[in-house]
């Protein structure tokens, strides 16, 4: 059984080297295949000095090359951080600095979008791009490799190092409350107890077919791939332009598991399915969000037969709660119980233990609890705390993941989501930083003021409303605002409406009154 993330690959290469792992477009390599290129990979990383406990940044869509290194970097004994492909270069900036990383794998053409920022990421030693072709009118003060030159500098001699399951193997990067991305610390533990837990209630085996449409820095879609993986079964990996793009897959995939958030449900619900999928399409997983219950009335309308797992989660903690699809029809709008092997509590302010339909906090206790957030206590301090229901005679402190999410549970102990404590905006299963966006608008030199909200939709969770005042009385800005924010935020950041204020709402301490706005009639 595995204890390490990358005996996930070697394990399930053992018992099902010929069977196929990974599916891209029209590509496919079995297990032997990915095993093999992963060993190379990660003897050619030591070769070109990555360390114990070093940072590999892994800047990619999902494609091989993308997985191998993953494992490679893990099994050299290296931390990987999956770095989100829609981010945009200052974004990218932040996390390599922010964690130090010595390696950055990338495409070419990536790296040519990325050059200019590279310059003050004093950490990075090595550039690794995935084609054989070295990019041109690129001239960078680290090394560069191409894929095959880098693959050639593997010696079979090479030793690994010595690697146990409470080292860190990666850092994920979230967005919190205030200021830039947190990168979430990973164990080994972590990972394998995240990914035994989830196979077990989905009943995985080796016949499955997992379809990957979600990032794989998101903790959500990484799973993805380790249980699949971890069950010798197949991963297909999907970044998709259009919904009929996902139905079109599942179809010819002949996929069994398809995990997503509000949105892809949304567009994806109402299309016609053929009538073959009904045949090998046997679940669907939501998580990143609360699915409205008319898009969970025409799922099952269309696919009565395939079961839907409603979850909850937060990277901090990978995953806290599923809801069993016969439970559905009477508990639409609940998050359902611990997975296996978490303890989920709910929580008074003053950390005594909530009664039944009291509201109070949700606290994540166990295994799946991650290390911190990556170089930042104070940050780590607010979230990470000593687990309520501790037995006092025990001398170290046992540390649960407090989520400031606000739930309850009923009187047979199933768990309903009722909000957060914290500003964070969440939309399209992206956890948002309000402070993020706003300091962007300052950067633009167009206001003087800005406040981020983000306002309850039906689908997408959460929809992003940006208030700001200008810098002069007759200030009408919003289109030269939005234009700023499509340059240089993600997609899933771009306010989706731009208002313009004489002035903001002040409360008592002279701080802006965000209450006051969401309030506001000004949604209407």
């Amino acid at each position: 059984m595995p204890i390490l993330f990358h005996h996930i690959l070697s394990c399930s290469a053992q018992n099902h080297a010929k069977s196929v792992a990974l599916i891209h477009k029209k590509n496919t390599w079995s297990y032997q295949e990915l095993n093999e290129l992963t060993d190379r990979q990660a003897l050619a990383l030591q070769e070109i000095g990555l360390k114990p406990q070093a940072r590999v940044g892994i800047f990619l869509p999902k494609q091989l090359e993308t997985v191998s290194s993953f494992f490679s970097t893990a099994k050299a004994g290296g931390i990987f951080v999956p770095i989100n492909p829609v981010l945009k270069p200052s974004q990218v900036e932040h996390i390599l600095n922010d964690c130090s990383v010595q390696i950055l794998i990338t495409s070419a053409s990536r790296l040519k979008v990325l050059s200019e920022k590279l310059s003050r990421c004093s950490s990075l030693t090595a550039i690794i791009i995935v084609e054989n072709k070295m990019p041109e009118t690129i001239s960078l003060s680290q090394s560069i490799l191409t894929w095959n030159n880098f693959l050639s500098l593997a010696k079979d001699n090479s030793s690994y190092p010595q690697i146990i399951d409470t080292d860190i193997v990666a850092i994920l990067y979230t967005s919190g409350s205030t200021g830039k991305p947190k990168g979430v610390i990973l164990s080994h533990r972590n990972i394998i107890a995240g990914t035994k837990s989830v196979s077990k209630y989905l009943n995985l085996t080796c016949y499955d077919r997992l379809l990957a449409v979600l990032p794989l820095s998101f903790d959500y879609g990484l799973n993805q791939l380790t249980t699949a993986l971890y069950s010798g079964a197949c991963c297909v990996m999907l970044d998709y332009l259009l919904p009929r793009d996902v139905i079109k897959t599942i179809e010819q995939n002949k996929i069994t598991g398809v995990a997503g958030v509000p949105p892809l449900f949304a567009q994806i619900s109402s299309l016609s399915w053929p009538e073959s999928i009904k045949s090998h399409l046997r679940y669907f997983t939501n998580s990143g969000g609360k699915l409205a219950v008319s898009i969970i009335n025409t799922l099952q309308k269309q696919l009565p037969n395939v079961q839907l797992f409603l979850m909850y989660g937060l990277t901090e903690a990978f995953r806290s709660t599923y809801l069993l699809p016969e439970q559905l029809k009477n508990r639409p709008d609940s998050i359902g119980k611990a997975i296996p092997n978490a303890k989920i509590l709910v929580v008074r302010k003053d950390g005594s233990l909530c009664n039944a339909n009291e509201p109070g906090e949700l606290v994540h206790c166990g295994s799946l609890v991650s290390l911190g957030y990556w170089n930042n206590p104070e940050e780590t301090a607010k979230r990470y705390k000593p687990v309520p229901t501790q037995i006092h005679e025990l001398p170290i402190t046992e540390t649960a993941v407090w989520s400031g999410d606000q739930v309850s549970f009923d009187d047979e102990g199933y768990l309903y989501f009722i909000g957060r404590d914290d500003e964070m905006i969440k939309t399209s299963g992206y956890r948002v930083s309000p402070t993020e966006i706003e300091d962007e608008l300052y950067a633009s030199g167009l206001v003087k003021e800005a406040v981020a909200l983000g306002i309850k939709h039906e689908t997408l969770g959460q929809t992003i409303h940006v208030f700001v005042t200008g810098k002069n009385s007759n200030c009408n800005c919003q289109l030269d605002l939005l234009s700023y924010c499509k340059e240089k935020l993600p997609n899933y950041m771009v306010p989706e409406n731009i208002t313009v204020l004489d002035a903001f709402p002040k409360n008592a301490n002279g701080k802006i009154d965000r209450v006051a706005l969401t309030s506001s009639s000004i949604y209407e």
